[in-house]
Order: C-alpha cells, then sequence, then structure tokens
C-alpha cells in the first residue's frame, strides 16, 4: 500500500512553533486514527518514521508532534518547564485532528513509547472517554520503590529549580546502548541530530520525577483499552511496571506482551524479525477494535463498554520466541534511577 507522507508546523498557546508530521494510506481513508507521543528526548519524523510506515501501510492514520524543544519544535533543547503543556499541546493538536470532518467518525487510538506512555496515560486522564485505547510500548508509568530519589535530594533540588531551571546537571548514563540492540540502528539514533542526548536539565529531570509519581498514583484510574508491549531485557524501563498498570488498571480489555530477550528499543532497535513481531502484534490488536463510529454513538458510550470488548478476554502473556503465548513468571527487576529513564547493567 502506498503510503501519504506529510509536514506542517503549529502554534501552541505560548506561540511556539510545533513540528507535527503524519502518514496516511495514498489511495484509501485511514480504518483509523493513531496519534503518536514519541519517548523522552525523541522526535517522530525520523526517529518514528519506520513505525509511521508500518501502521500506515497497514491502513491507518498516523499522526506525530515533536513536543516543545525536541526535534524540529521550537523551544529550549529538551526542557520541559510544566508536563501539563506538554500535555495540553498534545491534546490540542491531536483533537483538531479528529475535529476533522473526514476523521469523526474513526476510532482514535493513542500510541506511546517510552516517556510516552506517560503522555498517554495523562492525554487518557485530560478526557477519559475521548480515547478508543492506547498502545504502550516499554512506558514510563510508575517508578520503582528502589530507585525513587530520597525525599532530602528532592527537596534540595527542588529549592534551586527555578533559579537553575536548564542547568545540565543531573547526572545520567547514556542510555543509548542499553536501548537499540542492532549496532546498525544504534548507530543511526547516535547520528541522528534531532536526538536529545545530553545531560537531563535540572527542571526537566523533576518534571519527569513528578509526573511518574502522579501517574503511579492514579493507575486505578486508566479505564480506556489498552495493549503494553514490553521486552523483558529492558535496562531502561522496568517490565514489572508494566505489570504495574496490567494489574491496577480499571480497564475492561487489557493486555500485556512481555518478550524474551528483547530490549528497550522494541519497534526502532531491534534485529528486523522482532521488529516485525512486535508490529504484526500491535497491528492485529488494533485491527480488533477499530471500527466506524455513529455520531450518537461517541456522546454516550465509551468504547470498553461495548460488547465487543466485553468479549475479549484480559489477558497477560509472555511471547516466546516462536510468538507464542505462555504463562509469565515474575522475575525481579532492577529499575532506573530517573522516572524510568536510566540504565542498568547490560545482562
Amino acid at each position: 500500500m502506498d503510503v501519504e507522507y506529510h509536514e506542517e508546523f503549529v502554534s501552541n498557546s505560548r506561540g511556539l512553533q510545533l513540528f507535527t508530521c503524519g502518514w496516511k494510506p495514498a489511495s484509501s481513508s485511514p480504518k483509523a486514527l493513531i496519534f503518536l507521543c514519541h519517548g523522552y528526548g525523541a522526535e517522530c519524523s525520523v526517529s518514528m518514521r519506520e513505525c509511521g510506515i508500518k501502521l500506515a501501510t497497514a491502513g491507518y492514520g498516523v499522526f506525530g508532534i515533536d513536543y516543545e524543544g525536541h526535534g524540529k519544535s521550537m523551544g529550549t533543547r529538551c526542557y520541559i518547564q510544566k508536563f501539563d503543556n506538554l500535555i495540553a499541546d498534545c491534546d490540542r493538536f491531536f483533537k483538531s485532528i479528529c475535529d476533522m470532518e473526514e476523521y469523526r467518525n474513526k476510532s482514535r487510538f493513542l500510541y506511546g513509547e517510552s516517556m510516552g506512555g506517560a503522555v498517554t496515560l495523562l492525554l487518557h486522564r485530560k478526557d477519559p472517554t475521548f480515547w478508543d485505547g492506547a498502545v504502550l510500548v516499554a512506558p514510563m508509568c510508575k517508578i520503582s520503590e528502589k530507585v525513587k530519589p530520597h525525599p532530602i535530594v528532592v527537596s534540595l533540588l527542588t529549592q534551586v529549580e527555578d533559579i537553575i531551571p536548564k542547568w545540565k546537571i543531573v547526572p545520567a548514563k547514556d542510555v543509548i546502548d542499553s536501548t537499540f540492540k542492532d549496532p546498525v540502528k544504534r548507530k543511526m539514533i547516535r547520528e541522528n541530530k534531532l536526538i536529545y542526548q545530553d545531560k537531563p536539565r535540572l527542571k526537566t529531570a523533576l518534571e519527569l520525577l513528578r509526573t511518574s509519581m502522579d501517574v503511579e498514583k492514579s493507575l486505578s484510574e486508566v479505564r480506556m483499552p489498552f495493549f503494553i508491549l514490553h521486552g523483558e531485557a529492558d535496562k531502561v524501563t522496568d517490565p514489572e511496571v508494566s505489570r504495574s498498570l496490567y494489574e491496577h488498571a480499571a480497564s475492561v480489555d487489557k493486555t500485556i506482551k512481555l518478550y524474551p530477550g528483547m530490549w528497550h528499543g522494541l519497534t526502532t532497535g531491534e534485529p528486523d524479525e522482532n521488529v516485525e513481531l512486535v508490529f504484526s502484534d500491535i497491528v492485529a490488536w488494533l485491527d480488533k477494535r477499530a471500527r466506524h463510529w455513529k455520531p450518537e454513538e461517541r456522546a454516550r458510550t465509551p468504547p470498553e463498554a461495548e460488547e465487543h470488548h466485553q468479549a475479549a478476554a484480559t489477558k497477560i502473556g509472555r511471547v516466546s520466541s516462536g510468538g507464542g503465548v505462555e504463562s509469565p513468571d515474575h522475575p525481579a527487576r532492577r529499575g532506573s534511577f530517573l522516572c524510568g529513564l536510566g540504565s542498568r547493567p547490560n545482562q
């Protein structure tokens, strides 16, 4: 299927130009809409290009936005002054697409990778009945108890965050080597100048910490259908944190798949055969839930209450190398030091 790509800049409420892009089938109307929420320091047009193309080839309209200070968007590089601003920008842009005449009756799904998982969950909390589901790839949705900073440390940093908010003083290990398994793809990521590869800024780190703790407190409020995908060998975000979201969420329709031996970069850093497996699982999940909505249905019923969602059993599985589902185990995990974004020793 031929894919059509487009780019555009939009203005946010603070007068900054934000980069947006999209992929959709060239010769047919998309069967549903997917909105990309990229990870910390990442962007959409290059690092998520393969994701956009694969989902558009499967028949979906895919739309992404570079957060303020990320990728091609304006703003201080990778500086998050308020996480709420980031959520508001995504909410405004995504809904502007959904409000277009040709898309109003399409299913609309969120797709979040790493920190984008937290963005996805907060967008859902902002408007609980608007989204028809979410794909969460190695999401940052809770901070491990083992690695939460001591309250005294947080207090000291908080006292100076408004004095030196943009200082790159937060220690952080280079996570690229721990994220992207394939050496060729790892090299391509390092050469992508749109990706932020410096130390986190003080206020950014604190905002990520606060956001993680905020999301953690509200896991039980998650009610939309979702599909979590996580590599069991992920050294950047903890698979056990994803399991916690799965166990605590109130969603009727929820699924989690853990991939043995796979790392954090499930869609961008694994060998091609692993990437194909992951995307085939994503497309299969979406295909079962994409539908055409009548206007009156949008006004009355969240998607998980629909009969076809009731029929979908909640499930958790460990995906074997052949793609089958096995009973899960519960290995002990060591988290990262910065809101699920950090490094664990290579295994």
